[in-house]
Formats: structure tokens, C-alpha cells, sequence
């Protein structure tokens, strides 16, 4: 067989994200694709989305690890780094060499130092005026990014956020704070099944998470699904 191009992968990911158009689709599920996908395109190390609460907090939905550390290193972007500036401003934030970090955002600095990664790039989920979280690509050598991946980087991102909003839905903030609620409150309980897999195989988190969505595809299931059923002990896996 023949390997998949970068142009096959690519294609292959819009496609993914232009199925969430229709109705039954996993948010969290899709997210996850775009950062494996995202980590497989482009020069990077990592890969993490943040979205936005009613409140306007970022929170981690999907990551190229379930590591705690990664996770909390990007959360901390979310409190002071350039998570939160891109959020704030809906445009790309590019920190080619992490060690520029401007002095109040010493700690997201430090923690992503700790974590080996010495670049990153926050990408706006955006849809016109509306942003409604980032997509954070890290690398553990400095340097920019080719310009053509950031802007490949923002087209995905661009339609993740349409399947996410649905145009119709920009205009009524009801329906869009459900749809994320949803998201973050399923992401909640996804953490919970995993802790549980992870418990009872006695196997580390990430492998916990690749058994749960394993099941969740194979079985033709939300991921949140999957998850709740788990917490609420009706299912074992």
C-alpha cells in the first residue's frame, strides 16, 4: 500500500471537518482529530485546542497527549501566554523562540522550558467577528513555521469552528453557548472514564484515552457517550 501523501492527509482532514456540517457529530472527538492531524502535517512537537467557556475562561478540549504536564503547561497559556492573546485579539500569535516570552508570561515560559518546547504558534478558532478558542502548535526547536503551514494551520481551524458554530448559529448566543458547554462539560467527563480505564487495566492515561475512543469508533459511539456510560457504571470496558 501506499503511503498517504501530506496532500492526501490534508485533503483527507478537510473532508473530516466538513462532515461535522451535518447533525450528530462528537465536538470533542473532532478536535481531536484536527491536533493528531495537525501534528502529522506540520513541523511540530505538539498539538492542543483550548476553547472558551461562558465566561470567557480557555480550557483544554483536545491534545496530541493526555500528559498532565502538557496539558497543564498550555492551560497556563490560557491564563498568561499566547493562548490567551490570540483569543483575545482572533489573530495568529507567533513565538518563534519561547525564551522572548514577554515578562508576564514567565510561568507559561517556564513550564513549556520544563516540557522541552522552545516555539509555539496560537491559531485563532475563529469565524468572522466570533472566536471562540485556539489551536496551540508547539515545536521543540526554535524557529518559525513555514508560512504556508500557518496559513493551511488557520484554514483548519477556520472550518473546525464552522462545524462547531454552524453559520445559522453565530446569531443565535443561545445555541452557541450550548454547543460549547456542551463541549467543555463533555471533556469533564471524558477525564472521569479515563482516570477509570486507567484504574482498571492499571495502564497510564494516554493509553486509556486510545481505548476509549477505540471502543467509541468501533461501536460506532459518541465519545461522550462512551464516557458517561463509564462513569456511570453501565458500561465496562
Amino acid at each position: 500500500m501506499i503511503a498517504n501523501t501530506r496532500e492526501d492527509i490534508l485533503i483527507d482532514t478537510f473532508a473530516t471537518l466538513a462532515d461535522t456540517l451535518v447533525a450528530g457529530y462528537d465536538v470533542v472527538d473532532l478536535l481531536q482529530t484536527l491536533v493528531e492531524n495537525c501534528h502529522t502535517l506540520f513541523d511540530i512537537s505538539a498539538a492542543g485546542i483550548l476553547l472558551a467557556d461562558e465566561g470567557g475562561e480557555l480550557h483544554v478540549v483536545a491534545s496530541t497527549s493526555e500528559a498532565s504536564r502538557l496539558v497543564e503547561m498550555m492551560q497556563l497559556s490560557a491564563q498568561a501566554g499566547p493562548c490567551v492573546e490570540c483569543f483575545r485579539t482572533g489573530r495568529v500569535v507567533s513565538l518563534p523562540n519561547i525564551d522572548d516570552s514577554p515578562v508576564a508570561w514567565v510561568r507559561f515560559r517556564d513550564s513549556a522550558r520544563a516540557e522541552g518546547f522552545a516555539a509555539v504558534y496560537a491559531i485563532p478558532l475563529r469565524l468572522r467577528q466570533t472566536t471562540i478558542g485556539a489551536l496551540n502548535l508547539l515545536r521543540d526547536n526554535p524557529g518559525e513555521l513555514r508560512a504556508q503551514d500557518v496559513r493551511a494551520a488557520q484554514a483548519l481551524a477556520d472550518v473546525a469552528t464552522i462545524g462547531i458554530l454552524h453559520e445559522r448559529t453565530v446569531r443565535e448566543s443561545k445555541t452557541v453557548r450550548d454547543q460549547l458547554s456542551a463541549a467543555l462539560n463533555s471533556r469533564v467527563v471524558i477525564e472521569q472514564a479515563k482516570g477509570v480505564i486507567a484504574y482498571s487495566h492499571s495502564i497510564p492515561m494516554d493509553e486509556a484515552f486510545a481505548v476509549l475512543r477505540g471502543y467509541a469508533r468501533s461501536n460506532r459511539l459518541m465519545l461522550s457517550e462512551v464516557a458517561e456510560r463509564l462513569v456511570d457504571r453501565t458500561l465496562t470496558i
